[in-house]
């Protein structure tokens, strides 16, 4: 993932086509280990095609998928009837504590 961020960032940057090189250039300077065997790949991977292309082609893709709806033990919770438990409200003698006593003091 790394890899391919460097490779965006450098395309967003200006360079068209980044090297292997460039993108390890980049990855170095910025403090992370690049992965040659990995940005060899992705180079070859994205030869004659225009990155700006891929990526709206994927964002086309992602649009289609839809959303997943809840694993299975969530749905079969959301699913179960839910038994609500009522308190029960019990009568209090608070003792004419806000003064409703017929005691005069």
């Amino acid at each position: 993932m790394k890899h391919l961020a460097a490779f965006a960032l450098l395309v967003l940057g200006g360079n068209e086509k980044p090297s292997a090189a460039d993108v390890e250039k980049l990855l170095k300077d910025a403090g992370v280990k690049a992965d040659s065997e990995k940005i060899e790949k992705m180079i070859a991977a994205f030869e004659g095609k225009n990155f700006q292309e891929m990526v709206a082609g994927g964002l086309a893709k992602m649009a289609t998928m839809g959303s997943a709806g809840p694993s299975a033990p969530v749905a079969a919770a959301a699913a179960a009837p839910v038994e609500e438990k009522k308190e029960e409200v019990e009568e209090v003698d608070m003792g004419g504590l806000f003064g409703g006593d017929d005691d005069d003091y």
